[in-house]
């Protein structure tokens, strides 16, 4: 399984298109009803704007998506955002774009263009992280080959959860799955073969 981009932190952007605002708030979410309690917060925060168009992503292949033009001429709004989404190819995530309307029509092509420039500009503003499918690992040193193993870790795409110093120097790492037997022979070359690396279990991380 390969890892997918996703955001993390709620975000927000906003753009001016002929006086009307155009405000898009992003959000990381794993279900469909975190997704619709985001969009209707967004409704209700910004309840005094003529539209709250929303669009959201989930899944690693985007297995689920729903989108909303709220009232704007169809397939203007929620369908361009979530194409948007799907290009830049980010998952996991929600966005709801307000809009104050300005007083100046903009056209079918204009709402399309203002709209995607909106989730766009929010995007710009995001922290984007990579989430891998990982093994929860760790490796039992001596005192002795501790500088080796930290020395690796460090120049590794492997990340360091912890580091106990007990009897003998427990590091608790995370290994993206791919990259589990290089890091686990690496762990033996260093060693001479004295050190191993052994899983406890997978899970999904941001690296």
């Amino acid at each position: 399984m390969h890892g997918f981009k996703t955001i993390k932190s709620e975000c927000v952007g906003e753009i001016e298109e002929k006086k009307s605002r155009f405000i898009a708030t992003l959000r990381p979410v794993e279900t469909e009803k975190e997704a619709v309690d985001f969009i209707n917060e967004m409704k209700k925060k910004y309840w005094d704007a003529r539209h709250n168009c929303s669009a959201f992503v989930i899944g690693e292949k985007g297995e689920l998506t729903r989108c909303s033009d709220d009232g704007e001429p169809s397939g203007t709004a929620g369908r361009p955002m979530l194409e948007l989404l799907l290009n830049e190819e980010i998952r996991n995530v929600a966005v709801v774009v307000t809009r104050y309307f300005g007083g100046v029509l903009l056209g079918t092509g204009g709402l399309v263009r203002a709209y995607q420039a909106a989730v766009k500009e929010g995007i710009n503003n995001a922290d984007i992280v990579t989430i891998e499918e990982c093994f929860e690992c760790f490796v039992k040193s001596d005192y002795k080959a501790m500088g080796k193993v930290k020395s690796l870790v460090e120049n590794k795409p492997f990340i360091l959860q912890d580091i106990l110093y007990e009897e003998a120097v427990i590091f608790r790492l995370m290994i993206p799955c791919p990259l589990f037997e290089e890091a686990k022979k690496s762990i033996t070359d260093i060693s001479n073969g004295r050190l191993t690396l052994e899983k406890e279990g997978k899970k999904y991380f941001g690296v």
